[in-house]
């Protein structure tokens, strides 16, 4: 096999057919690519849906549906079909994330496999993802850190422009060039990542799996690249509802602040992420006061600085360290 796609697919059935429609002008060009939907557990009329549309499209010879028992996150999913494809007697050479809420361009994947081809030490390469319109997305970010956080939520000019290098979204690059991570919406993994660093981290219900997984490969010598030539549009926060830009004001979940506290513990311990915290909720403090101030409109999500505290500084810290939890 020469590269598995994987798609996951929770309650998004209409949008997992629009992703595989539009897979379906390239996917049989590539020789040696297969695509596996897992479907978390949705108990609606996914599955269902998803065999009628595989089978009325003829797509039975690219696309296969693997059901589970259980919404275990979007690393479980993804993990799901990698692990058995990684320990089969034909592993896949790459393997690439895709969300449903995507359509790819024709082309994308072709773009990705003759990248990581010509660029054999790059463990890990992401698309340009794009609205319809064809405007981009930010979608090859640098690694969280103490001043990225407080840059992120004091949102003051002369500070953004003291910590640049700090922060998590910069501007969109028009070139191919390295960078931390890469969006999971469309993200091509090397089989000697899995090799050297295992799974994605099951730990992560959902958010911050992509960042962790890309640094832990960094860790491993296996950089990141953003490959603006394979275009992918990404309807936002179709799939979760969390980024979606039309719901601003809808309260964060609690998986989201579980998977960010994950992620700065695990890989940076409990002293450097209560600082994060702090720098954090102290700058978003101050915005809000300026905010209120300037009488200025909320646009953040409900409740967004008491959840942070509460989940951040009155529920009790997890142990640091253990490793990626992929079972």
């Amino acid at each position: 096999m020469r590269l598995l796609i994987v798609i996951v697919n929770y309650r998004t059935a209409s949008l997992t057919i629009d992703c595989l429609r539009s897979l379906a002008d390239e996917v049989p060009a590539l020789t040696g690519t297969r695509v596996v939907v897992t479907d978390n557990a949705s108990g609606d009329a996914s599955i269902g849906v998803l065999t009628e549309a595989i089978a009325a499209n003829g797509w039975q010879q690219w696309a296969s549906l693997l059901p589970l028992d259980r919404n275990g996150g979007f690393a479980y999913g993804n993990n799901a079909a990698i692990r058995p494809a990684l320990e089969s007697s034909d592993p896949p050479e790459y393997v690439l994330l895709l969300n449903p809420d995507t359509v790819v361009r024709l082309g994308a994947l072709r773009q990705l496999l003759d990248f990581m081809d010509q660029h054999s030490k790059v463990g890990i390469a992401g698309s340009r993802l794009e609205n319809p319109d064809g405007t981009p997305q930010r979608s090859a970010f640098r690694f969280h850190s103490i001043g990225s956080e407080l840059e992120s939520g004091l949102r003051l000019g002369f500070v953004s422009r003291m910590l640049s290098d700090k922060v998590v979204a910069p501007p969109v690059p028009t070139e191919a060039g390295p960078t931390d991570w890469v969006a999971g919406a469309s993200m091509i993994i090397r089989r000697e990542v899995f090799r050297d660093i295992g799974l994605m981290d099951e730990g992560y219900f959902m958010y911050f799996e992509e960042v962790d997984f890309c640094l832990r490969a960094s860790r491993a010598g296996w950089p990141c690249w953003y490959v603006p030539a394979s275009r992918v549009v990404h309807l936002v926060g179709q799939s979760s509802g969390v980024t979606d830009v039309k719901k601003t004001r809808k309260r964060r979940p609690a998986y989201w602040f579980e998977s960010r506290r994950r992620f700065f513990v695990n890989n940076f311990g409990r002293l450097r992420a209560f600082c994060a915290n702090v720098a954090w909720a102290t700058g978003f403090a101050t915005f809000r006061a300026r905010q209120f101030v300037q009488r200025k409109a909320d646009t953040d999500p409900a409740c967004l600085l008491r959840d942070f505290i509460c989940y951040n500084f009155l529920s009790p810290f997890p142990a640091a360290g253990g490793g990626p939890k992929t079972s």
